[in-house]
């Protein structure tokens, strides 16, 4: 335990610096929200189905509601039922367990809705791909609006990404 302490001690505190106040990703961020709900006109409700990821992802979503980022504050809010969503936003490549709760939550979600598939194995199937286990990319389940790449996509990706899903639908 001495020795982690002075580890500690010795290395001191590593953080990343605040944010600039002058411009910078918050100015971007505060751009986006200005615009979904420009573009939507009223607030959207997503729900966020994980369809068989590993966690990255919906670690990237989670953050979407942090202070920093605080698209709840803005009319943007994450559904339990995908009855009251606008929006599915899907992780992971489908894995068989899942594939009929996802077609279920597809169906129940009103007309009009988006699919958004999000991470490159929503995308593609990523490094699961297509087995015995797994369908895949999202789309060989149901119809897909969008999708988000990267392993995992940044929360300001992810926020692109569902003004982009939005403007496509207007």
């Amino acid at each position: 335990m001495i020795p982690l302490l002075r580890h500690i001690f010795r290395t001191g505190i590593l953080t990343e610096p605040m944010p600039e106040a002058e411009g910078g990703p918050q100015r971007e961020i505060d751009r986006l929200h200005d615009e979904i709900l420009k573009v939507l006109g009223r607030a959207l409700t997503i729900r966020e189905v994980d369809a068989g990821s590993c966690n990255g992802c919906e670690l990237e979503i989670h953050a979407l509601n942090n202070p920093y980022y605080n698209l709840e504050g803005r009319g943007i809010k994450f559904v339990a039922s995908p009855r009251h969503a606008d929006m599915l936003l899907v992780t992971g490549s489908v894995t068989r367990n899942m594939e009929n709760a996802l077609r279920i939550a597809y169906d129940c979600t009103p007309d009009p809705k988006l699919v958004v598939a999000v991470g490159d194995c929503g995308c593609n199937g990523g490094v699961f791909g297509e087995s015995y286990a797994t369908c895949g990319a999202v789309e060989n389940v149901v119809g897909v609006d969008l999708r988000i790449p990267g392993c995992p996509p940044t929360p300001l990706a992810l926020m692109q990404g569902i003004l982009a899903a939005i403007r496509t639908a207007k």
